[in-house]
Parts: structure tokens; C-alpha cells; sequence
């Protein structure tokens, strides 16, 4: 095994959803990851806690990305304008490994009862971390919490739809999703 190569958090995260998608979550250890992805179970260590982290690898910088889009927006933006300069940010750092990774996780999290409560989770951070950062710009909490949790539900829809869609972005799908969500909001009510 080579001492050192770059990429071993990005391998380390592939190795571990494939081995997930090829024998399941439960069966799958550590040191099979660390294996398959090259490194040493204590590289493994050094990027994550455990295996179950491994899929939640890049949350805090997701929601890092969306704050500081949401505090980059135009001061008279609307909520659902401020969200949507935070999913331009987070959509601006995805790149071909993300719409690798989100088309063999979908099945991986479907599978696991623990993995989705994980995924639950990471939304619900996402949706916390936006709520804060529209807070901060002033709106009111029932509106920023609705502008955050619209704003999840994008990007989650977006995401899916761009991991399907070979050539598009991934902006495109959150602006679109957005737009839609503007439009069913108006029908409410």
C-alpha cells in the first residue's frame, strides 16, 4: 500500500457506498472500507468517526455553502431569494464526484432504516443552518423557517433530479424546483 496519495477522504466515501450498495450497510466494516479506498484503518479514522459519518461527509460544509449565500444575497431579497443564493452556492461546489456519490447513495439510504434517519438528520440541519442565517437578515421566524424548509425540499428534489439528468446542473434543477415550489405556495391559500 502506497504510503500517501491524495483523494482519500473522496476515495474513503466512494469505497464505503459501494461496499454498502454490494453487501449492505450492516455487513460492511470499517476495515473492508479502508481496504477498498487503499488506505489504513487509522487513515480511515483520521476523516471520520465511524462508518455511519462517512455518509454524512461535506454536511457541514453544505451548510456553511448555503449561510454564506443566504448572507450574500442582495439586502432586499426575498427569503425565497436568499435561499436560492444559497443553493446557487452549493451548487456551484458540486462536481462530477457528487453526481457520482448521489446516484448510488439514493439506493444505499433506501435501504437502511439507519441511513435515512441519518439523511433526516442532515436535512434537518440544512434546514436549521438556513432558518439561522434568514434570521440574521431579519425576517420573521414562521417565514424564514418556511423559506428554509422550501429551500431544503429544492435542494433534495434538485439533487435528485440532476444525479438523473446527464449535462444539466445542478442550479438548474434548484432554481426550477424553487420556482415550482413559489408557484404550488401561491395555491395554498
Amino acid at each position: 500500500m502506497a504510503r500517501w496519495q491524495p483523494g482519500a477522504r473522496q476515495r474513503l466515501v466512494m469505497a464505503a457506498v459501494d461496499l454498502f450498495a454490494e453487501q449492505g450497510y450492516d455487513a460492511t466494516t470499517v476495515v473492508q472500507i479502508a481496504d477498498r479506498a487503499g488506505v489504513t484503518k487509522s487513515t480511515f479514522f483520521r476523516y471520520f468517526p465511524d462508518k455511519r459519518d462517512v455518509l454524512t461527509a461535506g454536511q457541514a460544509m453544505l451548510s456553511r455553502l448555503l449561510v454564506e449565500g443566504i448572507e450574500q444575497a442582495p439586502p432586499d431579497a426575498s427569503p425565497l431569494t436568499a435561499v436560492s443564493h444559497g443553493l446557487a452556492a452549493v451548487s456551484a461546489q458540486m462536481t462530477s464526484f457528487n453526481r457520482e456519490l448521489g446516484t448510488k447513495l439514493g439506493t444505499v439510504v433506501a435501504a437502511n432504516a439507519e441511513l435515512q434517519e441519518r439523511e433526516a438528520l442532515k436535512s434537518a440541519g440544512m434546514a436549521s443552518a438556513m432558518t439561522e442565517a434568514l434570521l440574521a437578515r431579519g425576517f420573521a421566524e414562521p417565514v424564514a423557517r418556511l423559506a428554509a424548509e422550501l429551500g431544503v425540499l429544492a435542494f433534495r428534489t434538485g439533487f435528485a433530479r440532476w444525479v438523473a439528468a446527464e449535462g444539466t446542473t445542478l442550479a438548474e434543477h434548484t432554481d426550477a424546483v424553487l420556482d415550482e415550489l413559489r408557484a404550488a405556495s401561491a395555491d395554498l391559500g
